[in-house]
């Protein structure tokens, strides 16, 4: 067993050497470890605590990828760019939005080598995006005691956050809501939601999904009126302010329909039904009309 432990440990340095090779760019002598192989290759190393990045081309060619800093200007000259474009342009690539991080590297230097041999192997990671759009609409605030049925205007905003890979029909939301109070309602509120979509139908310009609304955080204004007993004929005018934090897990429908390159119509029908809120014994009635945008 000894003996194993030891075979193990004299090893593992073997190991460690065997992920670098030795090279030499611009005299200077380096061990550098290869993190994409293809048409171009990216290789790196950390020497005294500085990432240090190279790219190889097919012929041999060694080019390191730079970023100094002007000092009148304080500004970086972003000479990487510059060795990027040269080196991809002939594909229609462009490196401007490229960061000089090992990630960003990996990933612009993997869709070239993709996009200039078809047998290259490889998947872009998920992207994550977001979606920002403002809602109007009706609500009878089903979870509400509404006792005339009465329907409020409702306005809001939503941000959206999804991947445009693997997960495209799932994301999740944050939304902000609010509904004003009418002649013969006088309650108002505020409610903040957090919570999760899935598009059981996806299209390219076209979506239909459901919505599960897991945590609300409610402020409301309420305003009661009720005939006072010991004198009849009048009547008792009570206000009533406060915050709720809920979970209700309430359940709705939605569409989004494409417009524009980046634009949406957002059709919603929310608050059909909640597993740990009662209604109020109004029929569901929470329609809104909106538009969203990329960003």
């Amino acid at each position: 067993m000894k003996n194993l432990i030891f075979l193990l440990c004299l090893s593992l340095p073997c190991l460690s050497l065997n992920a670098q090779e030795p090279y030499i760019v611009n005299g200077e002598a380096l061990q550098l470890k290869i993190e994409v192989e293809g048409n171009l290759d990216l290789l790196w190393n950390i020497f005294d605590g500085k990432y240090r990045y190279f790219v190889r081309t097919e012929n041999g060619s060694i080019q390191e990828l730079i970023n100094t800093k002007n000092l009148e200007t304080k500004k970086y000259r972003e000479e990487y760019k510059t060795v990027l474009n040269n080196l991809t342009q002939d594909y229609g690539l462009s490196a401007e939005k490229i960061n000089l991080t090992l990630g960003s590297l990996k990933e612009y230097i993997n869709m070239y080598n993709s996009t200039s041999d078809l047998n290259y192997n490889y998947e872009p990671r998920p992207k994550i995006k977001a979606r920002l759009g403002g809602l109007l609409g009706l609500t009878n605030q089903p979870f509400v005691n509404n006792p005339n049925n009465s329907l409020a205007p409702v306005f809001g905003a939503e941000f959206e956050v999804y991947s445009n890979k693997r997960l495209k029909r799932h994301a999740g939301y944050f939304n902000l809501r609010t509904a004003l109070e009418t002649d013969d309602f006088k309650y108002s509120s505020t409610q903040l939601g957090l919570g999760y979509r899935y598009r059981f139908i996806y299209r390219n310009n076209f979506s239909i999904y459901g919505n599960i609304t897991f945590v609300t955080y409610t402020f409301y204004n309420e305003t009661l009126s009720y005939e006072n007993e010991l004198n009849p004929g009048t009547y008792i005018i009570e206000k009533d302010c406060g915050s709720r934090l809920e979970a209700p897990f309430s359940f709705g429908l939605g569409s989004d329909i494409k417009v524009t390159e980046n634009g949406y119509i957002t059709l919603a029908y929310d608050n059909l039904i909640a597993l740990f809120t009662k209604n109020e014994g109004s029929f569901p009635i929470d329609f809104a009309l909106g538009f969203k945008f990329n960003l």
